[in-house]
């Protein structure tokens, strides 16, 4: 979810550093999604993408909230309620499951990592 909300919010970009936080961002993320990717295929695990629902739901707060304030301000605070929501969901499911293979709470700690950086970089935009 968080390149497609990513590439969403690009083209609203105004400042080039933002715009290059973000593309280093979803860079980062797409190298750990095929990474995940790659371990659930080597285990024989099915691969889904995120809940539809979910993904509507993100997909209609950008918009509405870019409508009523196109500017980086906007997709700053955006951002970092998605990188908010990530690393609160990824720890819980590391708690969950403590017995999951150390390769793959390391790619969430990675990610969780990948996302508390993002939304310390992007105070400044806010």
């Amino acid at each position: 979810m968080g390149t497609n909300s990513i590439k969403k919010v690009l083209p609203k970009v105004k400042s080039e550093g933002l715009r290059e936080v973000l593309k280093e961002c979803n860079g980062t993320h797409a190298d750990l999604g095929d990474r995940t990717h790659s371990m659930l295929l080597s285990a024989g695990a099915d691969t889904k993408p995120p809940h539809a629902i979910a993904g509507i739901m993100s997909d209609m707060k950008i918009s509405v909230k870019l409508m009523m304030r196109e500017d980086d301000a906007t997709v700053a605070e955006l951002m970092t309620d998605g990188c908010n929501m990530g690393v609160k969901s990824l720890s819980r499911y590391l708690n969950q499951y403590e017995k999951a293979s150390e390769r793959s709470k390391a790619i969430a700690r990675e990610l969780i990592d990948s996302e508390d950086h993002l939304a310390e970089v992007l105070r400044p935009y806010l």
